[in-house]
């Protein structure tokens, strides 16, 4: 379920255009609701654009479009503001997330409670875009460097990264670069409050969407009502150390798959865990070698640690190493829409964010103790990639984020995350202090409300959606049958 969910938010990804019925740029005090983009429709979904500026240091100065949608509430004397949503990425659009959440669950009292109000970030989708001009061999190669397992490794990939940051320092969008952050996203975000003629927003991010939502209710919290942050990135968002932290999310969440397919050995991957971890490493080093169908080692791992996401996903990710194990035909996998326009934004959010490090050198070692520490994508995750050779221009500092502000953040969390781990959502929940309170749930895969299943974890956060009411103190939801 949550694959097909990334799927259907990556296809929103797609080259800006005029939004049909909606053609009129919104100005601050006024938005002109009209119907969707053909791959955003969706009953009830409304559409339109909000003009914002490029530079906020420059107010009246250049401005780009942003897309945004919204599920107006059903029951309008039960409305009490608007619920500001994002799925994640950076790079996946949001156009039509309010649609998605309702179809997957999102319980009624909540969408009485609120218009669930979505929106493509600025560069992506049907807002402003930007690209790198990304080869078809680049899309290919999607997010993870390939398995460095030597510093020559490390070096070889180099070239690569430094030639996608030229590209995108070039490309014909290079000038939204420096300003195509997530703190300005957050500003955006502030634009959309206002020109909705709201006093306050309540928001619901997932996974990059916890740091745009924790930027948001720090630069802005007094007009932050009930935040919710679910599968959290650390206090310094998607930076070189949450690039890391995927080895170490897959280290944990994996035992979970090893169990499923030892349990059912019709798949051939072996009758044990520790079989099935044995037949992880065996295919990965027999597809470096042999690719098959197109599949080599690097892009093995990047399937493997997607289909974590969720346990619906096993039985797909079971078959597919199965048919690679024999040579049969894979199971159907559709790559989502515009690779280009996903990958160029994610890269403009994450290297312009922060500053990664600059030399082949610290790479290196991070790749040695990576590749040792956690040897299923270490030496993947720790790796080089354009960060290292991005534009040295920034317009700002990172956001801090701190304790300052009211009570008002509801944090959710598995205990095995793929994508954000536990640990990086405890160092955030320490650094938002008592602004904060976090549930966490004992189930693996990315992503809580309402696409998991733990009933404790879901109620907590539809109680404080709907009614304010938050756990008065940290709450670990234990795990639930079924799961």
């Amino acid at each position: 379920m949550r694959r097909t969910l990334s799927l259907a938010l990556a296809a929103t990804a797609v080259a800006a255009t005029a939004i049909p019925g909606a053609s009129a740029a919104a100005t601050p005090d006024t938005i002109r609701w009209g119907p969707c983009p053909e791959e955003a429709a969706a009953p009830r979904l409304e559409c339109a654009t909000l003009e914002v500026p490029l530079d906020y240091r420059d107010p009246d100065g250049r401005q780009i479009e942003i897309a945004i949608s919204r599920l107006a509430s059903g029951k309008p004397s039960q409305r009490r503001g608007v619920l500001l949503t994002n799925p994640g990425g950076p790079g996946a659009g949001g156009l039509v997330h309010p649609a998605l959440l309702a179809a997957f669950g999102l319980p009624r009292e909540v969408l009485d409670s609120y218009d669930v109000i979505g929106f493509d970030p600025r560069g992506v989708g049907r807002s402003t875009p930007v690209t790198c001009d990304l080869t078809p061999e680049q899309q290919a190669r999607r997010n993870f460097a390939p398995y460095a397992h030597t510093a020559a490794d490390v070096a070889r990939e180099a070239g690569n990264a430094r030639t996608i940051a030229k590209q995108c320092a070039t490309s014909r969008t290079a000038w939204m670069l420096p300003h195509t952050t997530t703190a300005n996203t957050a500003r955006d975000m502030d634009r959309i409050r206002a020109a909705l003629g709201e006093p306050k927003l309540s928001y619901l991010g997932s996974s990059y969407g916890t740091y745009l939502g924790a930027v948001y209710t720090t630069k802005f919290p007094e007009r932050s009502d009930r935040i919710v942050l679910d599968s959290n990135l650390g206090p310094g968002g998607y930076d070189v150390t949450a690039m890391r932290m995927f080895a170490r999310g897959m280290e944990e969440t994996f035992p979970d798959f090893a169990e499923f397919a030892a349990a059912r050995p019709e798949y051939g991957l072996g009758t044990t865990p520790q079989q099935v971890t044995a037949k992880y490493f065996e295919l990965a080093k027999r597809l470096e070698a042999t690719p098959v169908q197109g599949i080599d080692g690097t892009l093995f791992r990047g399937i493997t640690f997607d289909n974590l996401y969720s346990d619906t996903l096993m039985p797909q990710l079971a078959k597919t190493w199965q048919a690679l194990d024999t040579d049969r035909p894979l199971p159907p996998n559709p790559p989502p829409a515009n690779i280009d326009n996903l990958m160029s934004s994610r890269f403009a959010v994450i290297c312009g964010d922060t500053i990664w490090p600059r030399t082949v050198r610290a790479y290196q070692r991070n790749v040695a103790v990576d590749r040792l520490k956690y040897p299923m994508l270490g030496g993947s995750t720790a790796s080089i990639g354009p960060c290292a050779f991005w534009p040295d221009e920034r317009v700002e500092p990172p956001v801090r984020i701190g304790d300052r502000g009211p009570s008002n953040v509801l944090m959710v969390q598995n205990e095995r995350d793929p994508g954000t781990p536990l640990a990086g959502a405890q160092k955030l929940r320490r650094a938002f202090g008592e602004r904060a309170t976090m549930v966490t749930a004992d189930q693996s895969g990315h992503g809580v409300y309402p696409f998991g299943r733990n009933t404790c974890a879901n109620e907590a956060v539809t109680a404080f959606l709907a009614t304010g009411q938050r756990p008065p103190r940290d709450l670990a939801c234990a795990a639930e049958s079924g799961e």
